[in-house]
Parts: structure tokens; sequence; C-alpha cells
């Protein structure tokens, strides 16, 4: 069904244009003042995108002068206008909601003297808006030596201990005296004690003649064992400079673990170890918010 309006003086315009979104951009008003050209619900298609609606129609053969999309909005409990003008052919339909179901959206085209033409009512569903996940609280994670473990300690100097003393000018090193050993080469930690959501922090050794040996390329892994790893993510492009500090984003497991491993898989200067002054581990709280909950419970 076709439901035709006409609007005909134009301080009635105006009072339609000051109801409109305040984003509208202004342009320049062309066509005739004949009976609009309308929009026809057939020519209408839409996508539905994460937390907004993509509309998109083809421009009917006959003239008009702009185009008015009216809808409810069930956020914000009001009719919303949207206007665009002739040459306008999409629009894209912010802050929608999939838990609302079909939106109604109403077309209307205008001629030059702000009249009407057939109001035609499209239907389209918006994608499911996206979780908003902000850092709510950081707990650096209490550890002591014997928590700390290593594959290729260097027997001459730098104990993995030196990761956790407080002193940036102390450091760990991988074995670099002969024979060395492959890489991977990794720092583990045993916690003790589950986690599951966490950011890491790290810096460099305090060696300013060198930018070789530091961790290029680092997988965080996790076990439950000690023995049965599982790789979450891996880093890359990591810093090579002197007293470089690193913070990683937060990480999140979808199961506890006990066991932990900074695994080195590549270095600057494609050394065959890696140095490092300090180390950290922090548990992570999330503030999670979903726009596609009800907020009434």
């Amino acid at each position: 069904m076709k439901l035709k309006y006409s609007y005909v003086l134009p301080v009635l315009f105006l009072i339609f244009m000051t109801g409109c979104d305040n984003k509208i951009e202004q342009f320049e008003q062309v066509g005739s003042a004949t009976s609009p050209a309308a929009i026809e619900a057939e020519s209408v298609s839409s996508e539905a995108l994460p937390g907004q609606i993509l509309l998109k129609w083809t421009a009917p053969a006959g003239d008009f002068s702009y185009l008015q999309i009216k809808y409810y909005d069930p956020l914000t409990k009001k009719d919303t206008y949207k206007v665009a003008s002739k040459g306008t052919t999409e629009m894209l339909i912010d802050n929608t909601r999939a838990r609302y179901g079909a939106y109604k959206f109403y077309f209307q085209t205008f001629n030059v003297a702000h009249q009407g033409g057939d109001v035609n009512v499209v239907e389209a569903t918006s994608g499911i808006a996206p979780a908003v996940i902000t850092v709510g609280k950081k707990t650096k994670i209490a550890l002591t030596a014997d928590q700390l473990s290593t594959n290729a300690q260097e027997p001459t100097e730098g104990p993995i201990k030196n990761l956790i003393d407080g002193n940036s000018g102390s450091f760990f090193h991988t074995r670099w005296s002969s024979p060395q050993l492959p890489l991977p080469q990794y720092i583990q930690i045993n916690f003790k004690e589950p986690h599951k959501v966490f950011s890491l922090y790290y810096m460099n050794r305090n060696d300013s003649w060198t930018t070789s040996g530091r961790a290029s390329s680092a997988e965080l892994q996790i076990s439950n064992d000690g023995e049965n790893w599982e790789t979450l993510t891996t880093l890359t492009g990591l810093p090579s400079a002197a007293s470089a500090e690193y913070t990683s984003d937060y990480v999140v497991s979808d199961k506890t673990f006990t066991y932990f491993r900074f695994n080195v898989i590549a270095t600057s200067g494609n050394t065959k170890y890696f140095n490092m002054a300090e180390f950290a581990m922090y548990d992570v709280e999330l503030d999670i918010y979903d726009p596609e909950a009800d907020e009434a419970n």
C-alpha cells in the first residue's frame, strides 16, 4: 500500500528540517515542482552489518529534488529522519541492533516546492552489534625465582632470576658460549595457580653497544602440565633498542592454565641467543559491554 503526504508550505519544510538528523549535509535542491518520482520499495536492498544497516536503492527514472528516510529508533525511542540528495543511492544507518528485529524505513521523495510524493516502506535488519571490551584492572602477578626456568641458560652470566629482581641493570642471558643451542629458547613460569586473561611486560638489557640478541618474535604458550603446550598468539616486531620496554595487549585464553612460556623463535641479528633485563606478568580484568543485551535486564 502506498501512502501519500503533501507538504506545500515552505514553513512546514523548515519545521521538518529542524527535526532531522543534525549531521545532515546541506545540498543544492534540483528538479522541478512537478510531482516527485518515488523510490520504489522493490528497488531498495539492505545489508546487515555489525551494529549497522546499509540501505541501497536504484534512482527512479523520473525527477525529484531530495529524499527523506524516516524510521523509528528503538534505542532512542524516537522517530529519526535522514535526508539525501537526488544523486545519493545508499545510506548507512548507524547504531542499530539485531535484537530489535526488522526496522521499518519509510522512503519519500520531495520536489523543489517541498511537496512529498508516495511513501514506500522497506524492512531491514541489523547485524549483531559487537561487544565493547575495555581493560578494567591489571594486577601484577608476584613471582619467585623458583617459578622460573629456561631451556638455554648461559652458565657464565645472566641467571634467569635476574628477570624479577627489579634491577634494570642486571639481565638474563640464554647460552652464547659454545656449544650454542638452536632456537626456540624460552622463559617458562610455573604459576602454581590458574590464570586466564593476562598481559606481559619486559625490558631489554641495558647494553647500548648492540641491538642484537633481542627477542624479535615470540610465541605465548600455555599448559596445565608443563608437557603439552598450546600457542595462544605470536608476537612479532618486538623492540631491539637497549632498555626498550614492551607491554603486550591483553590475551584471553579459552581455558585456565598454570604454566606459561615466552617462547622466542627469532632474534634481532639472527643470534642463537637472547637477553632481557626485566620480565613481568599481569592478571587482567575486562569490562565487557554487550550492546545486544537487553538494558532493562
